[in-house]
């Protein structure tokens, strides 16, 4: 009897609970509301980029040979027409000795021909008049013209031989020249790709021994705009970024080249953008990659909303507005919602510009709609039952 008691006891209570949440668990909507305010708003275009040196020059070798001696390195600071590196002179100085040898040759060469010209020309001269007074006959005097311009031709020859030989001597004692690696202006060695004892080829397609930045305290960034952005991108927009290295600091900019040749990366079209930067710290070094914010409108003292109240919906069909097209934005009046159709301007990462509409720094603007079941809230005082 005692069991029966209890049984329906809890049954009971079971019952009064169920009717409890059909009776009082209807689910209230709650808003949260934000007034308008005046404030300033950046729109801003973000992109990524690599910092560079503005001049950046490739130093390779005209000739082939062994590396010497390396007289700069990483780092090194460098002025025009200062010695990188030496390849082994030896062979050249050789070639220079050979050529000036063969230029000694070649000049000889031509005194003997002007020597035979002249023993030619006085023969000739001589046939003519023994001819004229018919002591040699007419075959011994066109021999010695024959030889006479023999000799003319070979003086002609041997000059020849001089200009080669010379050619020949000046290109030696260059190539003996290109044996020392100059630098060809001021800057950084920010690479070098050679050590002492190494062999370098010259080709059409010179080795890279040395890279030189020419001027570190300017430098420009490397970023690639999406297609879709390009067109608020202008010379001259103010840039923000930051860099893995200090990503405590913000550095400034300006764009100071937008490039007109597409980059197409997987249906992807990104422009390219130059902006330059002054880099009197030092800071900023080659290769670094960078997260950049280009700042395409400012206005200051604008009234604004948070971009949060633009995206809200509400779809019950009860509130007012609901279904209306156009841009608008939620608000709250006499605790109930109205959709308010409004004209906006720029906006950034949080707050958008309202130029025209319904609205005032007084208005109610909802940003954001929770559901809230009563009986969830109430479910945490359990309703009292039999106690055992």
């Amino acid at each position: 009897m005692k069991k029966t008691i209890v049984a329906a006891a809890i049954l009971i209570a079971l019952l009064g609970g169920v009717f409890f949440y059909l009776k009082n668990g209807k689910s209230v909507a709650r808003y949260t509301t934000q007034k308008p305010a005046r404030c300033d708003i950046r729109e801003t275009v973000s992109a990524t980029g690599t910092v560079n040196a503005v001049t950046t020059v490739l130093v390779g070798t005209q000739v082939s040979g062994t590396i010497k001696r390396l007289y700069a390195d990483f780092n090194s600071m460098v002025k025009e027409g200062q010695i990188l590196a030496q390849i082994d002179p030896a062979p050249f100085e050789a070639q220079l000795a050979q050529a000036s040898a063969n230029l000694m040759l070649a000049e000889a060469n031509l005194e003997k021909s002007g020597i035979a010209r002249r023993e030619a020309d006085t023969n000739y001269e001589r046939n003519k008049v023994l001819f004229a007074k018919n002591f040699i006959s007419k075959s011994e005097l066109d021999s010695s013209e024959t030889s006479y311009l023999s000799a003319t031709a070979q003086i002609k020859a041997s000059e020849a031989q001089v200009a080669q030989a010379r050619a020949s001597l000046q290109l030696a004692q260059t190539n003996l020249r290109y044996t020392k690696i100059l630098s060809p202006v001021n800057g950084t060695v920010i690479s070098r790709s050679v050590d002492v004892g190494q062999t370098v080829a010259a080709s059409f397609q010179t080795p890279t021994l040395f890279t030189i930045a020419q001027d570190l305290t300017q430098m420009q960034i490397d970023a690639s705009i999406d297609e879709a952005d390009i067109g608020r991108v202008t010379t001259g927009n103010p840039v923000t970024f930051t860099v893995d290295a200090y990503p405590e600091m913000t550095f400034k900019g300006n764009v100071s080249e937008i490039r007109n040749a597409p980059t197409t990366v997987q249906n992807v079209v990104t422009y390219s953008v130059i902006v330059k930067v002054d880099n009197q710290e030092l800071k900023l070094r080659p290769g670094m990659t960078t997260s950049l914010s280009f700042i395409v409108s400012n206005k200051s003292d604008v009234l604004c909303i948070p971009n949060a109240a633009l995206r809200l919906k509400i779809s019950d069909p009860k509130v007012v507005g609901t279904g209306v097209r156009g841009t608008g934005v939620w608000v709250l009046k006499n605790k109930t919602p109205i959709r308010v159709l409004v004209k906006t301007g720029i906006s950034d990462n949080r707050y958008t510009e309202i130029i025209s509409g319904d609205i005032s720094e007084n208005s109610d603007v909802i940003v954001e709609v929770m559901e809230k079941d009563q009986t969830q809230r109430r479910s945490q005082v359990p309703p009292p039952g039999p106690r055992f």
